[in-house]
């Protein structure tokens, strides 16, 4: 059984510009949280591979449900699961709107920073070849990711932000948004409720993670869509103005990052 905030507006404005419902975790309820989630505010959500199978996966989920896209990628803990050709070719399916999730992960993986480095470059290369924008992950990496976003300076989000208030400024220069998560509304979340206070509305994100890092009050189940809602009040509230103005503006975002209408 899901767990599901109220949601009070009759106009679906909750986009997810970041998803994992190929997850294992969702395999026993997976078509019946995906038929409901309409009725619970969603109107997109972007489904993000890890690598070459997970991005089949997600580009599946799009024809299977009209409110989905994918994201195609290779995770940098997923080196080996799959080559940029293969990312490339994933990424001719007509709602295929990022190259997605990649990057650079010090946190869990650290003897193989090289090689990291190698394959997010090579799939920020390929994105900008294809005039998409990129899903980046970023984890105890901080200098390294910024460093190749200056340099081949993509489009795109660098999702679940858990950098300084001086790299999101470096971020906004480069041109990308923020991707702002359930972490927000975490009691130890220090440095991340400051730097959303400053950030400018048009550079913000609303993400789930889901399965994971799901927003308080509900933390320790598994995460969807509809929880972007608390995270929405969150920000209102550190930003002095409505849970529907965020949600409404965060839509408006990712129409126009990911060059889509919904």
């Amino acid at each position: 059984m899901m767990d599901f905030p109220n949601y009070p507006y009759s106009e679906p404005l909750i986009f997810d510009s970041h998803a994992h419902y190929d997850d294992a975790k969702f395999d026993e309820f997976r078509t019946e949280l995906l038929a409901e989630l309409p009725a619970r505010g969603v109107c997109g959500v972007i489904n993000c591979g890890c690598d070459t199978a997970s991005s089949e996966k997600a580009v599946r989920l799009t024809e299977e449900y009209p409110y989905f896209y994918a994201a195609a990628g290779i995770h940098p803990e997923n080196i080996g699961g799959g080559t940029t050709a293969e990312i490339e070719r994933l990424a001719e399916h007509k709602k295929c709107v990022a190259i997605g999730e990649i990057g650079l992960d010090y946190y869990w993986v650290s003897d193989n920073k090289e090689q990291q480095k190698a394959l997010f470059e090579e799939q920020l290369i390929l994105a900008n070849k294809l005039d998409l924008p990129v899903i980046v992950h970023d984890r105890d990496a901080h200098s390294d990711t910024l460093e190749l976003l200056k340099k081949h300076r993509p489009k795109g989000v660098v999702h679940s932000f858990s950098g300084s208030a001086e790299m999101a400024e470096e971020i906004l220069k480069t041109g990308m948004y923020i991707g702002v998560g359930g972490v927000i509304t975490f009691k130890n979340a220090r440095k991340l409720p400051e730097i959303v206070k400053t950030l400018p509305e048009d550079r913000i994100l609303l993400e789930t993670d889901a399965p994971y890092l799901t927003p308080v009050p509900y933390r320790s189940k598994i995460n969807n869509s509809a929880m972007i809602f608390l995270t929405a009040q969150k920000v209102a509230e550190l930003k002095n103005t409505t849970a529907e103005s965020i949600l409404r503006l965060s839509k408006q975002n990712a129409e126009k990052l990911f060059n889509i209408k919904v």
